[in-house]
């Protein structure tokens, strides 16, 4: 599990130097871009999210793998922001975040019975390109990071009332979206992330634990808007 997980942070690090590495002068100061009417060295974006785990778990009994055991993740719809820095008019990074519930679910000879739920606050970092040459429509791709942190854990009632817990985990984000300028600096947005997570779980007092993939897609559409900090002040 560990290998695996290394592979896609390797992926997504790989990633993010080629486009670096291809990346013209950073240039910091305000400016304004000439293919649209209005530009800006930030940009934020609030909207909504589908999260939809693409979950599979490996369960062991007292240490013994139990290959007809498996569990997955509920997909769920949460409200999500974005803060974006552009360093130039196409290199751009991002910080993406919310806060989501997710059930967790019997399947296979564990199928109809409920194995907790959890809050998770996952951030995620992407550095991205972004294409200019299109007018209003500015489509880019990304590459980072993602954190995901598991708190409030339930009970599981269909394992006597066990209380779950989860592991943190970290990691390797791709993505892909695009800017359309509707007017004066405001966006509309559409992005799709997969990230790769694998992560540790266990159940107290049972003897079950769990090697869970999460690996989940999440869909985004947001209204953004794109401004100079300069701007606030004048």
């Amino acid at each position: 599990m560990m290998f695996r997980k290394f592979k896609h942070l390797t992926i997504g690090l790989g990633a993010i130097l080629g486009i670096a590495m291809s990346a013209p002068t950073v240039q910091a100061a305000d400016y304004t871009d000439t293919a649209t009417s209005y530009a800006g060295n930030w940009m934020v974006r609030v909207g909504a999210s589908v999260v939809a785990p693409d979950s599979s778990a490996d369960v062991f009994a007292a240490g013994t793998l139990v290959p007809t055991h498996n569990a997955e993740v509920s997909t769920e719809v949460v409200p999500t922001a974005t803060i974006a820095y552009f360093f130039t008019p196409n290199i751009a990074a991002e910080l993406f975040c919310c806060f989501a519930k997710h059930d967790v679910e019997g399947r296979g000879t564990l199928a109809g019975l409920d194995l907790g739920d959890t809050w998770i606050f996952p951030p995620a970092v992407t550095l991205q390109y972004h294409f200019t040459q299109f007018g209003r429509f500015k489509p880019y791709v990304g590459a980072g990071f993602q954190y995901i942190a598991f708190f409030d854990e339930s009970t599981a009632s269909g394992l006597g009332g066990a209380q779950l817990d989860i592991d943190d985990s970290i990691g390797a984000t791709l993505q892909i979206g695009f800017d359309y300028e509707i007017q004066d600096g405001w966006y509309f947005n559409a992005d799709l992330k997969k990230t790769f997570f694998e992560m540790d779980a266990a159940w107290a007092g049972t003897g079950v634990t769990a090697d869970v993939t999460l690996d989940p897609w999440i869909v985004t559409v947001a209204v953004g808007r794109r401004f100079n900090l300069g701007d606030l002040f004048r």
